[in-house]
């Protein structure tokens, strides 16, 4: 990057305008920052958009051939358009469907598109995290408005060099067409003039919210496939420094145990061992925990001395959480009335009492880990406390990890910069930055750039697991079928004894709830000190398992059709006040849209049909989870000793305009995929405080024979705003199949994972 030349003069006005556009006219919060970067000979036109919900901020001198005081648009005089992708790519796509998001709106061709990862920095980006199926709709409107804010430019240009109203120009493929007078000029033939437009307000160019996003008829492969297929160095654990070292760090077994004493000189004698030290806690347990640290010349030496590593541990305050326990403790409660009352209406005990069919029933769902492809790791390089620290990690938060980091080590914010590196997997285990501060706390003792390393035993036995969970429902049914009281006593787990572990809560208002004339809901928390987290669809994927598989036990307890049923309390319940609350229209919508895909398969002759020598089986269910409306149908056999086939999956999904339709389609696939492999084997369970799976022979993630033969896919274009949809689809797979069982064996499915019921993947 080139410095600035504070003698050019075309430099100067850019300078200028830069200072004259940062009023409030331009910055102001409710419409986004804008500013134009045009006007530096050979530059071409750049559109700079703050993505931060606050006044921009002026930018600092660069040094090469762009200026970036924020997100941006670069639409450069060789043709190309170079846009900054902000957000952690983490397999969700979003490096390729956020700039979709601006080529739409700008009128270019993908081709054109060159994607670069954006630089962590708050002041100029706002929210770059990836996490609650919030990177679409927290940046749409100002990745719609840059895109718009560069298309009107482009065509006010070519309107002053054709002497043309700029209504009558067009814009595709990346030109600007006047199709009265057969003219047209490409926009990189542009960019020059483009770049002297005033910056226009584009409030009402912004098109139609609710058309399609998809660019043409031919997918859009991911902007890093070809370079994730070559093996390139996209990812944390690719990252090479010269002169760097390797690191791993060694933590008690039990959360919370401290280091005593270990065997330093003997490990300091080994082969390529640098340095051998333990850290003290920071924090707690969802930060920096106590242990010891290894550096070496190499990932292998460091790996042979962590198993070399004897170390003594206090564990005065470490966890002694057993998991069998405590869901047995859980289960107990079934009879009793939850500590604390989430929701009541009427008189749910005295209507169930009296209700013609009564129906009970206990569903449990266990302790998971994320167990992403790539365990954690980080590489960090401390310069000096003046020149500060780098960073390279596989974040889920970014932005957090840096102000944590910073705080331990006592630097300014300014003095910690963190590079963004593509992540194998988080499903929310990224979310945490652990990994990040043991890095810094490492290579804050070390005179070189450290990789610190997780084993997968690492991380197996220090994940932030996915909270178990109980429901006790009761459910009255009267003489006509219908839902008359509806009871249900969730039992959680709680660190402080107040208040849930993260995603161990139960939402006011969980449908059924305002279709239930009589209703109470309440929770009990058991003691709980192993850490959790957001796992994917948090809270969401194992209350739907329960709550829609009760649902088809309460159809057939009242002799109803399950989808009867479903519509009419879909029905009864009110519509919502804002677009952020559940609405039954759009649940109903992806319900319907099940049919409306088995029927077009029926009639191009891509059904499968049933062998009559099968236990076959069709199970429904339907979920909402962070604002996406997505209904699944499941299509199943059973042999005799239990053998499930899942022949086909049809999923219904109502998240709004879909951006980038292949890739929206790998996210419904790949949750489908991961809710089956979760569902039959996987749990987490511990003893006295130890994590009891090491690695996938006890942990058995689904392989490929778990796939469906097929999996379709029908979007509902409701004219919602669009949402996020790395998360909905993944919870009603499991009622949807456990239902389909049900369905086809009889046998009622009250606990995950199914394994426990003696069933496997044929």
């Amino acid at each position: 990057m080139k410095s600035w030349n504070q003698e050019h003069p075309l430099q100067l006005e850019l300078r200028s305008q830069l200072e004259a556009a940062s009023g409030d006219a331009i910055f102001a919060p409710t419409r986004r920052a804008l500013v134009k970067l045009g006007g530096l000979a050979g530059l071409g036109l750049v559109i700079g958009f703050s993505l931060a919900p606050k006044r921009a901020q002026a930018a600092p001198e660069s040094s090469g051939e762009g200026f970036e005081p924020n997100g941006y648009i670069h639409v450069r005089p060789d043709g190309r358009i170079r846009i900054y992708a902000p957000n952690p790519e983490i397999g969700q796509g979003v490096k390729t469907s956020l700039p979709i998001i601006i080529v739409k709106e700008l009128g270019a061709r993908w081709e054109d598109i060159d994607v670069e990862q954006a630089p962590i920095d708050a002041s100029q980006f706002g929210r770059q995290s990836a996490g609650g199926s919030r990177s679409i709709p927290s940046t749409m409107d100002s990745l719609r408005r840059a895109g718009a804010t560069a298309r009107v430019m482009l065509e006010s240009a070519a309107a002053e060099l054709w002497q043309v109203p700029r209504s009558e120009l067009q814009t595709s493929a990346s030109r600007v067409s006047h199709a009265a007078s057969s003219r047209s000029a490409s926009f990189s033939d542009l960019s020059e003039l483009a770049s002297r437009q005033p910056i226009p307000n584009v409030d009402h160019e912004v098109g139609d919210i609710r058309r399609d996003f998809e660019l043409g008829e031919a997918p859009i492969v991911g902007v890093d496939n070809e370079a994730i297929v070559t093996g390139q160095p996209l990812f944390g654990i690719d990252q090479r420094l010269p002169n760097m070292r390797y690191a791993t760090y060694s933590k008690c077994p039990a959360t919370g145990g401290v280091v005593k004493s270990y065997n330093r000189e003997e490990i300091l004698a080994l082969p390529g061992v640098a340095d051998a030290f333990a850290l003290d806690p920071w924090r707690g347990a969802t930060e920096l925990l106590s242990g010891v640290a290894v550096i070496a010349d190499s990932t292998w030496h460091a790996l042979q001395a962590k198993k070399a590593l004897k170390i003594e541990w206090d564990l005065s305050n470490a966890a002694s959480d057993d998991a069998v326990a405590s869901l047995q403790q859980a289960m107990s409660l079934a009879d009793q009335v939850g500590e604390k009352a989430i929701e009541t209406r009427g008189d749910a005990r005295a209507a169930f009492e009296t209700s013609e069919n009564k129906l009970s029933a206990s569903y449990a769902y266990p302790f998971l880990s994320h167990a992403p492809l790539e365990p954690q790791n980080c590489t960090a390089w401390y310069h000096s406390k003046e020149a500060g620290m780098e960073i390279w990690a596989p974040s889920q938060t970014p932005g957090m990890g840096k102000s944590l980091v910073a705080e331990m080590l006592g630097l300014a914010q300014d003095k910690v910069r963190i590079q963004q590196t593509r992540a194998g997997g988080g499903f929310g285990r990224r979310l945490a930055n652990d990994y990040t501060l043991e890095a810094a706390a490492i290579a804050r003792r070390s005179d070189t750039p450290i990789k610190l390393q997780w084993t997968r035993e690492d991380d197996m036995a220090h994940d932030h697991y996915r909270a178990a969970g109980v429901h006790h429902f009761r459910a009255g049914i009267d003489a006509q079928g219908r839902l008359e009281s509806f009871l249900n006593h969730h039992v959680s787990f709680t660190a402080d004894g107040e208040k849930p572990v993260r995603a161990g809560h139960y939402s006011e208002g969980e449908f059924p709830a305002h279709s239930v004339e009589n209703l109470e809901i309440t929770q009990t928390l058991l003691p709980w000190d192993t850490p959790n987290g957001f796992w994917r669809a948090p809270k969401s994927n194992g209350v739907a398992f329960a709550i829609q598989s009760v649902l088809h036990e309460i159809s057939v307890a009242a002799g109803r059709d399950h989808m009867e049923l479903l519509m009419e309390l879909l029905e009864q319940h009110p519509v919502p006040t804002s677009d952020r609350g559940f609405d039954p229209g759009r649940a109903k919508g992806v319900l319907r849209a099940l049919f409306e895909c088995d029927a077009a398969l029926a009639s191009s002759g891509a059904r499968i049909v049933p062998e009559a020598a099968e236990r076959r089986g069709q199970g429904i269910a339907f979920y909402f989870s962070h604002s996406g409306y997505v209904a699944a149908h499941a299509d199943v056999s059973v042999s005799e000793d239990k053998a499930v086939r899942v022949h086909r999956v049809l999923v219904g999904v109502d998240v709004g305009p879909i951006v980038h339709e292949s890739g929206a389609r790998n996210q419904c696939e790949g949750s489908v995929i991961d809710a089956l492999s979760t569902m039959m084997g996987l749990e987490v369970t511990c003893r006295e405080g130890c994590i009891e799976q090491e690695n996938f022979h006890q942990y058995p993630l689904g392989r490929i024979s778990i796939a469906p033969r097929a999996i379709d896919v029908q979007f509902v274009k409701s004219g919602a705003r669009s949402t996020g949809l790395g998360e909905p689809a993944f919870p009603p797979v499991a009622p949807a199949v456990c239902n389909a069982i049900f369905d086809a064996t009889g046998q009622r499915l009250r606990q995950l994972p199914l394994a426990k019921y003696g069933y496997r993947f044929a």
